[in-house]
């Protein structure tokens, strides 16, 4: 089946899956960024158990796969009797695993801050949490915007664990499924996805590289 004919055909379908791919992504990389920043400001808190559980959490959500994460969460959780609707599982496990990296990220932005600063705004009296606010995430930030950029799209890739049960509506890979099962859409369905996650990374870099000149700090 050509891309024209699959265009004709699926054309409004393809659509749909994109934007529940752009929303997908919205929603993992809002909470895996919140997240993210929780779990960085208990790894620089001056409570030990605070930093030992920062540091764990990012481990385990660092180095664990997304679909064994959601294998557990969509199979192994029935039996706690928690049970979770598959999309709710899918946002879960494209929340969790991004902000592990998230907070990754922010500790490399932390680590560029000069401590002459924190000293400055120790001695100013500044307590630990408005050195977090107005010091620390600030600077952090700034300084991690290609990175997040990064993240922000390796985000969208990772909703394409949706497809392994497709959602309604489905997601950009979900669509290749559920097209090869009725037409012989082929490598044209997996070009046409391919394309269109092409097509939002390039436009998420291009955000990202005019945030990053507009925010950078210049040392």
């Amino acid at each position: 089946m050509t891309i024209s004919a699959l265009l004709s055909q699926y054309g409004d379908r393809y659509l749909q899956a994109l934007f529940e791919t752009w929303k997908l992504t919205v929603f993992s990389f809002a909470g895996a960024f919140l997240i993210g920043i929780l779990i960085t400001v208990m790894r620089v808190s001056p409570i030990k158990p605070l930093r030992v559980f920062g540091d764990f959490y990012v481990q385990i959500f660092r180095n664990i796969p997304g679909a064994a994460l959601l294998i557990l969460l969509v199979y192994a959780l029935p039996y706690l009797k928690i049970v979770f609707a598959y999309r709710v599982c899918v946002l879960i496990a494209t929340t969790l695993i991004p902000s592990a990296f998230c907070s990754e990220h922010l500790m490399s932005g932390i680590n560029t801050i000069s401590p002459g600063q924190i000293e400055a705004a120790r001695a100013l009296g500044l307590s630990f949490f408005q050195m977090i606010r107005r010091v620390i995430i600030p600077q952090a930030l700034r300084s991690t915007v290609l990175p997040m950029t990064n993240l922000l799209v390796a985000t969208m890739l990772t909703t394409s664990l949706g497809s392994q049960v497709p959602l309604r509506p489905m997601e950009l890979t979900g669509i290749v499924s559920y097209i090869n099962t009725r037409s012989a859409g082929g490598v044209a369905a997996f070009a046409i996805s391919a394309a269109l996650y092409c097509a939002t990374a390039l436009l998420i870099g291009f955000a990202g590289s005019l945030i990053d000149r507009k925010v950078r700090i210049l040392r």
